[in-house]
C-alpha cells in the first residue's frame, strides 16, 4: 500500500484536498485500497483552509509517517511562510520518504526546506519569478504543468496538481489505470507534465458561445484541413461574418488560431513520446514532418526532435531510486 501524507499548514490552499480524489478513485478503479491518504499538520488538531473550512489533522511523528509527502501551499506565498519547525520536519521527512511533492506554491515550502537546490521545479505561473529569486540554486521551469526531478515533484497552480496526482498514479499503477481514473473523474484529457500552464483555448478567450463552439470543433478535427468555410458552417455563419467575429473576439485570424491549436496538440503528443513524428504531423493537421518542424522552430524556437529529447531526459531524471 502507498501511504500518502498531506502535510498542511494553517490557511493552506483548499484545492490541495481536491487532489485526494485522484487517489480515492485510483482505489476504486484498482478494486483495492492501493492508497491510504492521511492529513497531517505539525501538532495535529484543526486547521482552516484558505476558504475558511475547518478540517481535522493528525500530528506528525514516528509511527505514522508516509512514503510520499504532499505539501500544500498558500494563496500568497510571499505573504506567509512555513515556520522553522515545519521546514525542519519536511527536510527530515524527505530523507526517509520515497517522494516529496510541492503542490502549487508548496514549491516555496520545499525550497525553504532546502529540497530544491540543484533540482528542476515549477510552481504557479504568477509566482515562478518569485521562486527563482528566492531560490537561485534551483532550476525553475517557467511553463510546465508539473516537474519530476528524482524524488522531488512540483506542480503549477491549482488544477495542475490534479495532473501531477495522475502522474503519480501512472508511475505507481500504470498508464491504463491512470487513464481510467481520468475518465471516471470526467477530466478533459490526461495532460503531460510538460504541457504549457496556459492552454491555447484559454489564451484565445472567446467572448461568445458560438466562437467557443467553433474552436472546440477545430480542436476535435485537427487532422482535417479546417478551412474558414468549415468553421463558419459548424456555427451557422457565413465565412465573412465568421472571420470578422472571430478576429474581434480573439484578436487572431482563424488560420493563426488553428495553427496554435495544432501546435499545442502536437507538442503534447511529442512529449508523451508514443508516436513517430510523421504520425503526429498527420494526426494534428500538419502537411508532413517537415512542415511540423518548420512551425515548431518558428513558434517555440526548438525542433520537435529536441523537444522529445528533453521530455525523455526529464523522464529519466524523474525515475525513483538510484
Amino acid at each position: 500500500m502507498h501511504r500518502l501524507g498531506f502535510f498542511l499548514t494553517d490557511e493552506f490552499q483548499v484545492m490541495a484536498l481536491g487532489t485526494q480524489s485522484v487517489f480515492e478513485f485510483a482505489n476504486v478503479v484498482a478494486r483495492e485500497k492501493v492508497y491510504q491518504v492521511t492529513n497531517y499538520s505539525l501538532n495535529g488538531g484543526e486547521l482552516q483552509t484558505s476558504q475558511g473550512i475547518t478540517i481535522k489533522t493528525q500530528a506528525v511523528g514516528d509511527g505514522n509517517e508516509a512514503d510520499s509527502w504532499l505539501v500544500s501551499g498558500v494563496v500568497d506565498p510571499m505573504g506567509r511562510s512555513a515556520s522553522d519547525e515545519e521546514l525542519d520536519f519536511i527536510a527530515h521527512a524527505a530523507k526517509k520518504s520515497r517522494r516529496t511533492v510541492g503542490l502549487c506554491t508548496g514549491a516555496f515550502v520545499l525550497g525553504d526546506a532546502g529540497l530544491l537546490d540543484g533540482r528542476r521545479a515549477t510552481t504557479h505561473w504568477a509566482y515562478v519569478e518569485a521562486l527563482k529569486a528566492r531560490h537561485p540554486r534551483a532550476r525553475i521551469v517557467v511553463d510546465h504543468l508539473y516537474v519530476v526531478d528524482g524524488p522531488i515533484w512540483t506542480s503549477a497552480g491549482l488544477t495542475a496538481a490534479m495532473d501531477l496526482a495522475l502522474g503519480m498514479v501512472e508511475r505507481d499503477l500504470g498508464q491504463a489505470i491512470a487513464t481510467r481514473v481520468a475518465q471516471v473523474m470526467v477530466m478533459d484529457n490526461r495532460r503531460s507534465g510538460g504541457q504549457s500552464q496556459l492552454s491555447e483555448m484559454l489564451k484565445l478567450a472567446p467572448k461568445s458561445d458560438r466562437v467557443q463552439k467553433a474552436l472546440e470543433y477545430a480542436r476535435q478535427n485537427l487532422s482535417q484541413p479546417l478551412r474558414v468555410d468549415d468553421l463558419a458552417k459548424a456555427i451557422n455563419l457565413s465565412p465573412r461574418q465568421f472571420g470578422r467575429i472571430f478576429q474581434a473576439e480573439t484578436g487572431q485570424s482563424p488560420a493563426k488560431a488553428i495553427e496554435q491549436l495544432r501546435l499545442e496538440a502536437a507538442r503534447t503528443m511529442i512529449e508523451r513520446g508514443r508516436h513517430p513524428l510523421e504520425v503526429i504531423a498527420r494526426e494534428t493537421g500538419f502537411r508532413d514532418r517537415s512542415h511540423l518542424r518548420e512551425v515548431f522552430v518558428r513558434e517555440i524556437g526548438v525542433s520537435p526532435q529536441s523537444l522529445r529529447r528533453d521530455a525523455r531526459a526529464v523522464g529519466t531524471e524523474g525515475q525513483d531510486g538510484p
